[in-house]
């Protein structure tokens, strides 16, 4: 290298030095991975134009998304093959999707397989219908599926998670069913997918979980909650809940991936994407 070309770099470098404590003053904390969506946010819209849709989301930012609506090789009218080209088109990758029990209970080996060709590394469940959650048992039996689900998904180098709400958090049988789930889950086979709004919801700290179960939360999903109904979203950064804080302990927790999603808006689902996004941005 040439003295001139030296001094320029080290020059540059010594510049990115001292601009390292502003960017720190900033607030700013490294996210594990790009910014994410759950396209259940967009429920409304990406059944009738998904192409149109998904093009308007990757103007914003998103990288990452996960699915939901999976059914027999097909999402949201087209192939899943199809579908998982055209996002990689936009630059953007399907990283988890979400499946309800009756997959998990039919053609589950198709859908993991689905899931795999298109380069997904999470599958998640996220709900349990309230018959099926009735006593403490109910729930170690669905732990049981659970870790069955989660065998064959590793063995096609796939995770699979389970995603919670509120209900988890209310006693059953003198206990948190959440907590039974932790224990019953085995580590190797399933994650958890931490829905931060809903454990803020239950009247819980997420970060206090994180530090009782490191490495347990490798997914998460960011909703805001309103400040004036604590049952209502709120776009990401306008709400009640700390996310620097949260994203501070992201190593600890384990998360790997984090996805925007919103069930209820302050107008059209599309420009709260655009908004949470434009704010993500601010402090990752």
């Amino acid at each position: 290298m040439k003295r001139r070309e030296f001094v320029q770099t080290a020059s540059f470098a010594a510049a990115g030095l001292l601009s390292l404590p502003t960017f720190l003053a900033a607030g700013k904390v490294k996210a594990a991975s790009s910014l994410g969506l759950q396209l259940y946010t967009l429920r409304d819209t990406i059944p009738n134009d998904p192409k149109g849709v998904l093009q308007k989301v990757a103007s914003f930012g998103y990288k990452e998304l996960e699915t939901y609506g999976y059914n027999n090789g097909k999402i949201f009218g087209m192939e899943f093959a199809e579908f998982g080209k055209y996002v990689k088109s936009l630059g953007m990758k399907v990283t988890s999707g979400h499946y309800g029990w009756d997959i998990v209970r039919g053609n589950w080996e198709k859908a993991v397989t689905d899931a795999k060709s298109i380069g997904q590394s999470f599958m998640v469940v996220p709900w349990i219908a309230q018959e099926e959650r009735g006593s403490i048992e109910s729930f170690k039996k669905l732990c049981g599926e659970l870790n069955k689900a989660g065998e064959i998904c590793n063995k096609h180098g796939i995770r699979l998670g389970y995603h919670n709400h509120a209900f988890e958090f209310e006693q059953v049988d003198g206990q948190i069913p959440y907590d039974v789930m932790l224990a019953e889950l085995d580590p190797k086979k399933v994650g958890m997918e931490m829905d931060i709004f809903w454990v803020v919801n239950a009247g819980l700290d997420p970060i206090k979980y994180f530090e009782k179960h490191p490495g347990r939360f490798e997914q998460w999903h960011v909703k805001d909650m309103s400040k004036e109904d604590r049952n209502r979203n709120a776009d990401v950064g306008t709400g009640t809940i700390d996310w620097k804080a949260i994203f501070a302990k992201a190593k600890q927790s384990g998360m790997k991936h984090y996805y925007v999603e919103q069930e209820s808006y302050p107008g059209a689902p599309i420009d709260s994407v655009g908004a949470s996004a434009k704010y993500l941005k601010t402090i990752l």
